[in-house]
């Protein structure tokens, strides 16, 4: 067995692996970057990129559909099926070649194969063995599904939907969470009869219940189902379709079932415990530094314990990386990472929902403000309906920032600074948001809760 000595062993090059691999190099240290797989992970190679770019195709045929509303002749033939994924494959080919050349040119040596991590912070892979000074557990997630739900066939999870030839005609998706929403969006905005089934009363049941009633309104308009506060029951499937049962008796028929009900850690077989690494229900056990039980090994992204997103996963690499070379970076709390939904609309939002701030400050100190985005002039040019929601401490800081409608997901940025800076809507009331700008809708709920609205009564 040969062994590789290095600063800092990766297990894992997903979002927060590769991550603290470039920052590392940066810093001038020895990187190790072990994957099974491809550099990039799931979010580059079947999530979070090739999700949007299906989520762009379905733009373009919802735009195109709605051609004659701006006074412009189009029709739309149909969705070509080996087109549209050559496109999505092509963006995810172009985004992986620019990071494998990233990497290169940051010296960071990638180790292709499964990695075990041993004693003495050692991964094996095969018959070498790559020793770090420190080691970063990155291991990613994978799709869950539930228990007796026997993914295969027709019932499929995310990674087996991109991979499809042809759009569904009729589809329908257990679980009302992100990826669920997006595959609805997409999907519908392609031609398919979709309904989402969801246990809990809401989609997206972890943002603020403003967000979720305007996204339900926005699908219902749009033509796509929910079954809400039902839980799914049993599913069965034949060469030509699919049949959901919940518990309630109700039965739901489609051509496939997408199941969207999360993602778990991927620690499994990865030696973990046998090395010292506490786990809790399959995630890694870390402090507040991101270090695990053994020493001098660390964990970062979707096996810590939180928010499943990859900004998350790149910060806290960064974070790690700085760490291990003794600088002394901030570590950005959960409530400061924005989330964003890429449905049509999207929904996004950073800090605390209404009832969380509620809880938190008593439901007499705490003041919510919306505004609506049919007062917006760009919101009226592009064509979307949606809200934005601010929540503050009475006579304090802005604690929260809620928007729905599309293409806000670039606006949450300014509300991370203003939420992350503890800034008082006083404070904001005076810089001017340009015009027209979907921005100014933000400006607009600012200036509302410092006593002086402009658009709004």
């Amino acid at each position: 067995m040969a062994t590789h000595e290095f600063d800092i062993v990766i297990l894992g090059g997903g979002s927060g692996g590769y991550a603290a691999a470039l920052r590392s190099a940066e810093l001038g240290k020895s990187v190790a970057l072990i994957e099974q797989d491809k550099v990039g992970g799931t979010c580059l190679h079947r999530g979070c990129i090739p999700t949007k770019a299906l989520l762009h195709a379905g733009e373009v045929a919802d735009a195109t559909r709605d051609a004659a509303k701006v006074g412009l002749r189009a029709t739309l033939d149909g969705v070509d099926g080996a087109g549209l994924r050559s496109y999505r494959e092509g963006i995810v080919a172009k985004k992986y070649k620019g990071l494998q050349g990233l990497v290169k040119a940051r010296g960071i040596t990638v180790v292709d194969g499964r990695g075990v991590l041993t004693a003495d912070r050692a991964v094996r892979v095969g018959d070498d063995e790559y020793r770090g000074a420190d080691v970063i557990v990155a291991t990613g997630s994978y799709s869950r599904s539930l228990p007796g739900l026997e993914i295969g066939g027709r019932i499929i999870t995310s990674e087996q939907a991109l991979e499809l030839d042809e759009v569904p005609g009729t589809a329908l998706i257990l679980g009302g969470g992100v990826i669920g929403v997006e595959f609805a969006s997409a999907w519908r905005s392609l031609g398919a009869e979709v309904t989402v089934i969801e246990a809990l009363d809401h989609l997206l049941p972890a943002e603020d219940v403003t967000s979720s009633k305007a996204l339900e309104r926005a699908f219902r308009k749009r033509g796509i189902a929910s079954s809400l506060g039902v839980r799914f029951a049993s599913a069965t499937q034949t060469e030509t379709g699919v049949t959901v049962t919940l518990e309630d008796g109700k039965t739901l028929e489609g051509d496939l079932l997408l199941v969207a009900v999360g993602r778990g850690p991927a620690t499994a077989d990865a030696g973990l415990e046998d090395a010292g690494v506490s786990l809790d229900r399959g995630f890694v056990v870390v402090d507040d530094q991101l270090r695990t039980t053994a020493a001098r090994v660390w964990a970062v992204g979707d096996v810590v314990p939180g928010l499943q997103l990859a900004h998350r996963g790149f910060a806290q690499g960064i974070f790690v990386a700085e760490q291990i070379a003794g600088l002394a970076p901030v570590a950005v709390p959960e409530r400061h990472i924005p989330r964003v939904a890429y449905s049509s609309p999207e929904v996004a939002s950073v800090g605390l929902t209404e009832q969380q701030a509620a809880e938190a400050h008593g439901a007499d100190g705490v003041v919510a403000y919306e505004y609506n985005l049919a007062g917006n002039g760009r919101s009226e040019i592009i064509g979307t309906g949606g809200l934005v929601k601010v929540v503050r401490v009475k006579d304090g800081p802005v604690v929260g920032v809620h928007l729905v409608g599309d293409r806000v997901g670039e606006l949450i940025t300014e509300g991370q600074l203003v939420v992350g800076w503890g800034a008082h809507p006083e404070d904001i009331a005076p810089f001017v948001h340009a015009h027209p700008t979907q921005s100014e809708a933000l400006g607009e709920a600012f200036l509302a809760l410092a006593g002086k609205p402009l658009h709004a009564l």
